[in-house]
């Protein structure tokens, strides 16, 4: 099992080049399988869950050619079965949107119950609420979703909650319905903008994303396109704040600065100084930090994906913060780990307290998924002495070469995977 080992008390300073985001590309891949043409993507990130439903796209027959690490080609003609394997789905749950793919495409999908983090319980009522809006008839036999329609019709849906995936997976399957579907209080995210951006690139007609009403007029066909995947807000958000919380100066390249205003919003909270550019933004921490209260939002709201890594930046601010979990209830199993680092944390249901402490020591922790893993990293790098970080592979499903990045910003830290390697660790950083 590979583990991350880190000596940590470094301030992390320079440039870090920021990735394609792992959520926008996951679910343009699976679009791009409702298209006979071929289909380019680059600035994909080389990242585990990526592999993996590239590897459930060629297993249902679409041609899929790696043209480099970071671009892809994917043609939907060879599809011959509609049948995601759960092999596939248990690793990731985004697979499930190859479910609104398929059955926008060809009126059937049938895809194993999803998988991936275990951050907390994630309804898809919303995403089969939709499709049977639209026509669908839709089952859930043997531990699978099985949906299929003579023919998919447009309709008004509002949606009962804000629903990343279900505001996806609903508008894939509707830009090949017949008409007009217009769907309403829907998810905001960047990455929802991203897929309705690359399907109107491949012929579809869909206004509206990243407002609170999306319109779509059915097409009978998706034509070739080349597109490249937006720059990654949540490994951004990551590099930022470990700079505040060791006290760093780190300029994250290949960003929109506009995706990150909730992130930079509280950075400066904390104390720390922040500069925007075009396409990149700079953290100054000089230490001082502050306390402050977050909740978690849709966005354009403080995203639940970037919690655990400002609950680690304010463990070490003066002061008591409160973070309010309001999307995903297991989203503080980090915690219990970054006490035994000396936080002084206190869960109350969906709130946590946090009372500051002049700085953590080194210990042994497991990453309960994939931010909480990241956010440890963090915790170590800012720590006094060794920190090993359990359980990385939760880190590669989502991040791209972290450690090598890290290491360019002056952080000590190495995969080891045996004792013997942390061993000869220890005898180089003592």
């Amino acid at each position: 099992m590979e583990q991350y080992i880190i000596k940590g008390g470094n301030p992390l300073v320079g440039e870090v080049e920021i990735g394609g985001a792992k959520n926008a590309a996951l679910a343009i891949l699976a679009a791009a399988i409702m298209s006979d043409e071929t289909v380019m993507i680059d600035n994909l990130p080389d990242v585990n869950d990526i592999n993996v439903l590239l590897d459930a796209i060629a297993g249902i027959g679409a041609m899929v050619h790696r043209v480099d690490r970071h671009t892809v080609k994917i043609n939907g003609k060879g599809v011959t079965s509609v049948d995601i394997e759960y092999d596939y789905i248990k690793k990731i749950r985004a697979s499930y949107y190859l479910l609104g793919a398929l059955l926008g495409k060809y009126k059937r999908a049938e895809v194993a119950l999803p998988g991936g983090c275990n951050i907390g319980s994630r309804p898809i009522d919303q995403h089969l609420k939709g499709f049977r809006a639209l026509g669908a008839d839709v089952e859930i036999e043997h531990g699978k979703i099985i949906a299929e329609a003579a023919k998919l019709v447009g309709k008004h849906i509002y949606f009962d909650v804000v629903s990343v995936g279900a505001t996806i997976n609903v508008m894939m399957a509707a830009a090949m319905a017949e008409g007009l579907t217009i769907l309403e209080n829907v998810a905001k995210e960047p990455h929802v903008v991203d897929v309705a951006n690359f399907l109107n690139s491949m012929g579809a007609n869909i206004r509206g994303a990243g407002t609170d009403v999306i319109r779509i007029r059915g097409v009978q066909k998706l034509h070739r396109t080349e597109y490249s995947v937006i720059p990654d807000q949540i490994e951004a958000g990551t590099f930022m704040f470990a700079a505040a919380a060791t006290q760093g100066d780190v300029t994250v390249m290949n960003v929109i600065p506009k995706h990150l205003e909730a992130t930079t919003a509280k950075l400066l909270e904390i104390g720390c100084e922040v500069e925007e550019f075009d396409d990149a933004v700079r953290v100054v921490s000089k230490g001082g930090l502050k306390c402050t209260h977050v909740k978690t939002l849709p966005y354009p709201g403080f995203p639940t994906d970037m919690q655990p890594q400002i609950g680690v930046t304010l463990a070490l601010c003066e002061g008591t913060s409160i973070i309010t979990e309001s999307i995903f209830e297991n989203r503080f199993k980090y915690l219990d780990e970054l006490a035994r680092m000396g936080a002084n944390v206190k869960i109350e249901g969906n709130s946590a307290t946090i009372e500051g402490v002049e700085k953590f020591s080194g210990a042994r922790v497991s990453a309960p998924d994939l931010r909480a893993g990241a956010a440890l990293c963090i915790a170590g790098l800012a720590a006094e002495g060794i920190t090993i970080v359990d359980d990385i592979v939760y880190i590669q499903r989502g991040y791209e070469r972290f450690e090598e990045k890290l290491r360019s910003l002056g952080a000590v830290i190495e995969k080891v995977s045996t004792e013997k390697e942390i061993r000869k660790f220890m005898l180089k950083v003592s």
